[in-house]
């Protein structure tokens, strides 16, 4: 790995804006600000030479670590354990809350609980992706790394005023910041580091960062205590939810996929994108999860969210529709891909691509997930009013005109277009979602062409999407390729899950898919998706496999599933997108769709034993 860490070797920590990434050594490896999709501060994740980090390390080499989170909170600590003593990093970001902000900040706080220790700290910037260069100016009252565009990165020293020598500032050719910082049991000192402060560096006493400590606790602890969930998982549903409210963008309520870039599907391989966007998919099931807890608030800015976007565009005429697959959490469609050539990419892993050509791609599906989701909300409360359902009547229009196109599908191929089974289903839903909703309400409708281009969807995924020779439904039209993406054709009431088809279709992908409980997408080499190199299973697919075992009645099989699951999970219950045959974890990290599905299958399950029970 050439001093890169597993990607599972890293905890979250976030301000409802943005997040850093912190590994088990103590090291903020990925840091953008003050987006999400920002140009990164610190991004030794994807290049350890350039990418810039904040380290805190024992000076003593021979040190063991365990990193846990604050129960029931994203604050995040890191221990090392030496034979001189043990010492304590607690990592957090203040909340910063509903409106956009240009300052944020991150706080490490080193203390030391038992004998003594000194530690080493190296603050290395790496402004824009590194293409920026900085300078830093030193006061007794802290520092300020400023980039060459007038961004800064202020490090406030957290410290009492009579105990300077606890804490020497000390620069080197780089202009990058070192200090050491030599406690005994019971002393704690640290950092805080901030971008675009409004003044200049100043001491921060601790009782201030006690402060901040307890209303950044307080905090996450409120919020968690509107879970309803009671189930037989509540740990790991309930780390589930605190990392999805992470990678929420709180000023528009939109859910990004993940907090990174580039983080490779396969090692050495092209397979590297940016996750750090809103894709209507993944967001459209945060929906099912938050209101499936209980956290209505939440649900409620995302269908705002969307609502805007389904407005915006309405009438307009596109080649892929009036919804774009993704958007940045401002709701901007402006994500040109572009790769970072300087950058080796994580472990060698390039191309490093930001921004994500993927956006300009038809995915049909998309209008299903966003109708079902809608209608999900409407019937826990949360309405759509009049603008909102006449700018739905002009995308239903256009979907009416163009489900039975060929497209790139949900996995977002770039091997050319097909006529996936997948983007027909979800057409389906999209009518049938639209065509209660109007019903329920009174809304005006073009009820008689929905209807016939529902049961005209339902025709053709029976009659293309079915093999008789597989004796499953299968990826796309005149193929013989299993996609796991059909997992979902029960739960979204395509069929039954009783349905001997479905059943079939079932069988059909736990032989060919599965793989010790762990399943792939599909077959690249049976289905070649325009892309080098293999992938590992798809953590998401895996959970909505539990799911639909669960639905047809198989609910201890699905509970094994879900058991041996869990064990993929890094110590703190965190998934990325995707793992590999050795157990190792593959992709961004953490990825929202993955703890989004993680939540569903948990509730299904439950119900489902207690069922049996």
């Amino acid at each position: 790995m050439d001093g890169y860490p597993p990607i599972e070797n890293h905890g979250l920590i976030g301000d409802l804006q943005t997040a850093a990434l912190v590994t088990t050594d103590g090291d903020v490896d990925w840091f953008c600000a003050p987006r999400f999709d920002s140009p990164s501060v610190f991004g030794a994740l994807l290049d350890r030479a350039k990418g810039g980090h904040c380290a805190v390390r024992p000076r003593h080499r021979a040190y063991a670590t365990k990193q846990l989170y604050l129960p029931d909170t994203a604050i995040l600590v890191t221990r090392f354990m030496t034979e001189a003593g043990a010492g304590e990093v607690i990592d957090f970001m203040p909340v910063t809350g509903g409106t956009v902000t240009a300052s944020h900040r991150l706080v490490r706080m080193i203390r030391c609980v038992r004998g003594r220790m000194t530690f080493e700290v190296e603050v290395a910037p790496r402004f824009d992706y590194g293409r920026q260069g900085h300078r830093l100016h030193i006061s007794e009252q802290g520092a300020v790394f400023a980039a060459a565009d007038g961004t800064t990165l202020t490090v406030h020293p957290i410290r009492e005023p009579d105990d300077e020598r606890l804490l020497d500032l000390l620069t080197d050719r780089r202009d990058d910041l070192h200090f050491t910082l030599t406690l005994e049991a019971g002393q704690e000192r640290g950092l805080a580091l901030e971008w675009a402060a409004d003044g200049p560096p100043g001491e921060m006493r601790p009782a201030r960062y006690a402060r901040l400590f307890d209303e950044t606790a307080a905090f996450w602890r409120s919020w968690l205590r509107q879970s309803r969930y009671a189930g037989r998982w509540r740990e790991t549903v309930e780390r589930s939810a605190i990392t999805l409210k992470l990678l929420t963008f709180a000023p528009t309520g939109a859910v990004v996929a993940a907090p990174t870039a580039a983080l490779p599907e396969h090692p050495g391989g092209e397979r590297n994108w940016d996750y750090r966007f809103t894709w209507i998919r993944d967001a459209s099931f945060s929906v099912y999860a938050l209101l499936g807890l209980g956290f209505t608030e939440e649900a409620r800015a995302f269908i705002r969210w969307l609502t805007d976007r389904v407005e915006e565009r309405a009438g307009s005429e596109s080649g892929t529709g009036p919804l774009n697959v993704m958007y940045t959490v401002d709701g901007s469609s402006d994500l040109d891909e572009q790769t970072l050539d300087h950058w080796e990419g994580y472990a060698g892993s390039a191309p490093v691509r930001i921004g994500n050509g993927a956006a300009a791609q038809l995915q049909l599906d998309i209008y299903g997930e966003a109708l079902d989701s809608i209608h999900f909300a409407h019937r826990h409360g949360i309405r759509v009013g009049h603008r909102g359902w006449h700018a739905l009547l002009t995308n239903l229009d256009w979907l009416a005109d163009h489900w039975d196109r060929a497209e790139e599908g949900l996995w977002e191929t770039r091997g050319g277009r097909q006529d996936f089974t997948y983007g027909r289903v979800m057409s389906w839903v999209a009518f049938d979602r639209a065509l209660r909703l109007a019903g329920s309400n009174g809304r005006p409708a073009a009820a008689d062409r929905w209807r016939t281009a529902r049961d005209a969807c339902y025709d053709q995924v029976m009659a293309k999407g079915w093999s008789e020779g597989r004796q499953a439904f299968v990826q796309h039209y005149g193929g013989d390729v299993l996609d796991s993406s059909l997992l979902r054709m029960a739960t979204v009431g395509f069929l039954t899950p009783d349905d001997p088809m479905w059943t079939s279709t079932l069988d059909a992908m736990e032989q060919e898919l599965v793989s010790d409980s762990l399943v792939y997408r599909y077959d690249p080499e049976a289905s070649p998706d325009g892309l080098r190199g293999a992938e590992g299973t798809f953590s998401l697919c895996t959970f909505m496999y539990v799911d639909a075992l669960a639905r047809a009645g198989r609910a201890d099989k699905a509970r094994l599933v879900f058991e041996k699951m869990m064990g993929y999970a890094n110590h703190l219950g965190l998934y990325s997108e995707e793992i590999d045959p050795t157990g190792r974890q593959l992709g961004n990290f953490p990825q929202a769709f993955t703890h989004l599905a993680l939540v569903d299958a948990a509730i299904t399950l439950d119900a489902a034993l207690d069922r049996a029970r």
